[in-house]
């Protein structure tokens, strides 16, 4: 199969650079770069050279519908909704990194702040989460691949909603992320000066991926209620990862050695979810430049409630790694394949 990665030069399209570059079934046909067309990906990135030949072009959607079969769209929120029409259109599968597709109109609109897409292309896309919707996303035209803290807070609350064990209306999420979560393009607000030797929260009660985490909760909560929680979210001194802490009061008596056993079997099948046992828990380097997510849990008999904790690289599970992960299912291959990279410790 054939990938087009649009926006290759930001921190997620150079991401999935870097793994189609290694991957054994998939081939990297073209990347693309509006402000940087018409020069070799290698000049502006020379860790790819002798690695990746490709010179940047613009976004059209014939032309790179006559050298790939799947476009992945690395590209900031409102952009990617202008580009995946014509796509589609071109007869490409897409998946969309950016927040474009995830959400209904008036949610997106509401918190994205930006015209949303068409409703019958809203309605046509999967979310991408494929330890829950691997059977949907194989089918599907149109991918919209999760943000990388609800990737991280998903995981590890779903299967204590789907058993209804815990009280949605108690839920409370903490989320810590490191710089290159904001993009590349410059901000004061990440300037090394802002963020060097210093700990922030930012966008609080207004994070636009609130409403993306809330919405596939309600859908898989077993009461069907709908889900609305406080989501706050911090910015660490530190290039990559992920630790989001979640804290909700459990609606019935299990200890922590039960919800484990739980998890246990919840990811059985799931190669990249990794559930660490009583009293260990997950911390960014365990996962760094890995497709992995590990989870961590802690009930607490005196207050009756679980914190759980789950650590993933945003830029690779958090993004580029799930859209690969998201590829091969399309393809029909080992969701895993491409993607065994052993985590970076140091």
């Amino acid at each position: 199969m054939k990938i087009a990665v649009l926006g290759a030069t930001g921190y997620t399209g150079l991401e999935l650079v870097r793994l189609l570059a290694q991957h054994p079934e998939l081939e990297l046909t073209a990347v693309t770069s509006d402000s940087q067309a018409d020069v070799q990906i290698a000049d502006v990135y020379p860790h790819l050279t002798d690695i990746v030949p490709h010179v940047l072009e613009r976004v059209e959607a014939e032309r790179i519908a006559e050298v790939a079969d799947v476009a992945l769209t690395a590209l900031p929120a409102g952009l990617s909704r202008e580009i995946v029409p014509s796509l589609l259109q071109a007869g490409l599968r897409v998946i969309d990194l950016a927040g474009d597709h995830r959400l209904p109109s008036d949610l997106y609109a509401e918190w994205y702040k930006k015209t949303p897409p068409a409703d019958d292309l809203l309605a046509s896309a999967v979310y991408g989460l494929p330890e829950l919707y691997a059977a949907e996303i194989a089918n599907a035209q149109l991918v919209a691949n999760p943000g990388c803290y609800p990737t991280a807070t998903l995981l590890s609350l779903v299967p204590l909603m789907q058993n209804g064990w815990i009280d949605p209306a108690t839920l409370i999420v903490d989320g810590k992320s490191g710089v290159t979560g904001a993009g590349k393009a410059m901000h004061p607000s990440i300037h090394f000066a802002e963020v060097n030797e210093n700990f922030k929260a930012y966008k609080v009660g207004a994070h636009q991926h609130t409403p993306e985490i809330e919405r596939i909760l309600t859908r898989e909560s077993r009461t069907g209620k709908e889900v609305t929680m406080t989501f706050t979210t911090h910015l660490v001194p530190m290039n990559r990862g992920i630790l989001t802490t979640s804290y909700a009061n459990l609606t019935v008596e299990q200890t922590t050695d039960d919800l484990l056993a739980l998890y246990a079997d919840f990811y059985r099948d799931a190669p990249f979810v990794r559930v660490h046992p009583v009293g260990r828990y997950p911390q960014t380097r365990d996962v760094s430049a890995s497709n992995y997510c590990d989870i961590g849990l802690h009930v607490d008999p005196r207050t009756r409630r679980v914190t759980v904790l789950a650590a993933i690289d945003n830029l690779v599970k958090g993004a580029a790694g799930q859209a690969v992960q998201n590829v091969n299912i399309l393809a029909g291959i080992d969701q895993t394949t491409g993607l065994r990279s052993v985590p970076v410790y140091l």
